[in-house]
């Protein structure tokens, strides 16, 4: 397998500055490039380089049928209210909704709780420390399945052509063979770069819902295109305060690699949901500076949060 790095992965050269009013700002704090985090890149989905690892499935919607499809036939579905085998080798692939994660755990032995692979979206990080799993591994989904059954679309964008699915832990190679055996790309990453990546989905989801409910019926589409200027402002707030709370620097031009992806799952509703795993995150980083007597580093989400009731 090939070795690259972030830089040259995730760096895209722009003209002009992202954004305008934080230019400054922007280039000294938190998108600067730093230097390279190693990558190793899966194998192309074209090429099935070893065999597909049999896995527990937790979850038999959408995405977890998606993987079982993906398998060949050997690998175990647990649904709602089933438990975990204890005698069933291999990772766990967590397919459930965020909510759902305290009765996966409870179903699943603790001996076990080193396998588990979560593909859950938003801010998982508070919830996995207080459970002691620090190093849980993760999964940062990049594609979509519509209907239950139907094979997955790859997220692919014209920014990030090679694909922006990424893995991070021990099974993480094995769920990048499993997603290529789909026809998905997968990167496998390490926990620095892999942070980095679910930082910048959860900026994505929280700046492109938030925005698109201030717009009633606005698509993801819409928003990146006729929304465009509250969505950037609203992104570079969001990065800031996480650089400043998770002390890294993203690479240059996430708002690019955003609207990229935004452009590609165009026809997406918006909605703000799962506050306490997406929104909520950010809020609390306001709710704590402010005690501190301190600025507000979130002022716009922390308004259009208010103005939308959710908080």
């Amino acid at each position: 397998m090939a070795t690259l790095s972030t830089s040259s992965l995730l760096w895209i050269h722009s003209p002009k500055p992202i954004f305008p009013k934080f230019a400054l700002f922007t280039a000294t704090r938190f998108f600067t490039p730093k230097k390279s985090t190693s990558i190793v890149m899966a194998a192309p989905p074209t090429t099935t380089a070893t065999e597909v690892v049999p896995a527990i499935i937790v979850g038999g919607g959408r995405v977890g049928k998606a993987l079982q499809d993906m398998g060949k036939g050997d690998d175990l579905l647990v649904k709602r209210g089933e438990a975990v085998p204890i005698d069933f080798e291999g990772p766990i692939l967590v397919c459930t909704r965020n909510d759902d994660l305290e009765a996966v755990l409870e179903a699943t032995p603790k001996s076990r709780w080193n396998d588990l692979v979560f593909f859950q979206n938003g801010m998982l990080e508070p919830w996995l420390q207080s459970k002691g799993l620090n190093d849980a591994e993760q999964v940062l989904a990049y594609f979509a399945v519509a209907k239950l059954g139907e094979p997955p679309i790859d997220g692919k964008t014209d920014t990030n052509p090679e694909g922006l699915t990424a893995a991070y832990g021990k099974w993480a190679s094995a769920i990048a063979t499993r997603l290529n055996a789909g026809g998905l790309s997968c990167k496998v990453l390490d926990k620095e770069a892999f942070q980095k990546q679910m930082l910048e989905k959860l900026i994505w989801i929280c700046a492109f819902m938030l925005v698109g409910a201030r717009h009633p019926g606005a698509t993801v589409g819409v928003v990146e295109k006729e929304y465009r200027s509250e969505v950037s402002s609203l992104i570079a707030e969001l990065a800031s305060a996480a650089a400043a709370e998770k002390g890294i620097t993203f690479e240059e031009a996430m708002e690019d690699r955003l609207c990229a992806y935004s452009r590609a799952v165009a026809h997406f509703p918006t909605a703000v949901k799962e506050f306490k795993w997406r929104n909520g995150w950010f809020y609390s980083i306001s709710e704590k500076v402010v005690v501190e007597g301190k600025p507000d580093p979130c002022p716009l989400h922390t308004a259009w949060l208010k103005e939308l009731n959710v908080v």
